[in-house]
C-alpha cells in the first residue's frame, strides 16, 4: 500500500466518462488530503448520464463536472509539472501525458480502464457495462492506496 500523493491527474480520451469517474471516486474514498483533477486529451462531450448515474449509486455526484482538456487545464493555470502523479485510462491519453510530461520528472501510470461507451443495447445493459468500468477505477484504487479513509 503506498501513501497518498499530494496531487492526482486522471486523463482519458475526452473526460467524460473514466477520468471524472476516477476523481470523484478518489475525493470520495480519500477526502481532501489529495488534490484531484482530470482532463481529457479532447475536449468534445459533456459528461456522460450514464457515468453520473453508476457514481451516484454510490453517493459520487458528478453531476457538475465540466469535461476539458489539457490544453484548457494548461489555460486554466493548472500546470501539469504542478501533480505527483499523472494515471492514464486510455492508451490515446497515456501518449498524449507522456509527450507533456517528458520535460518533467513526473509519475505516468497506465491503468486499462475498458470504456463502456457505445456497449450495451438496452438501458440496464449499458448501466452494467459502466458499472464494470466504475468498478474496475475501485479496484485500481484500492490495490494501489488500501481502503477508503472516508465514510461511503
Amino acid at each position: 500500500m503506498e501513501q497518498l500523493p499530494q496531487s492526482i491527474l486522471f486523463c482519458c480520451d475526452h473526460n467524460a466518462v473514466r477520468s471524472p469517474m476516477a476523481e470523484g471516486i478518489m475525493k470520495k474514498f480519500y477526502g481532501t488530503g489529495t488534490y484531484v483533477q482530470s482532463v481529457g486529451v479532447k475536449n468534445d462531450m459533456e459528461i456522460d448520464g450514464f457515468c453520473i448515474a453508476v457514481c451516484q449509486e454510490i453517493g459520487v455526484e458528478l453531476s457538475r463536472h465540466r469535461s476539458r482538456s489539457f490544453d484548457e487545464m494548461e489555460q486554466w493555470g493548472d500546470d501539469l509539472s504542478s501533480f505527483d502523479l499523472v494515471v492514464a485510462l486510455s492508451p490515446a491519453s497515456q501518449r498524449r501525458a507522456l509527450e507533456l510530461t517528458r520535460f518533467f520528472h513526473l509519475e505516468v501510470e497506465y491503468w486499462p480502464i475498458m470504456d463502456p461507451t457505445g456497449l450495451g443495447e438496452t438501458r440496464e445493459a449499458k448501466l452494467d457495462s459502466y458499472r464494470q468500468t466504475r468498478d474496475q477505477i475501485i479496484k485500481h484504487l484500492k490495490s494501489r492506496w488500501g481502503e477508503p479513509t472516508e465514510l461511503l
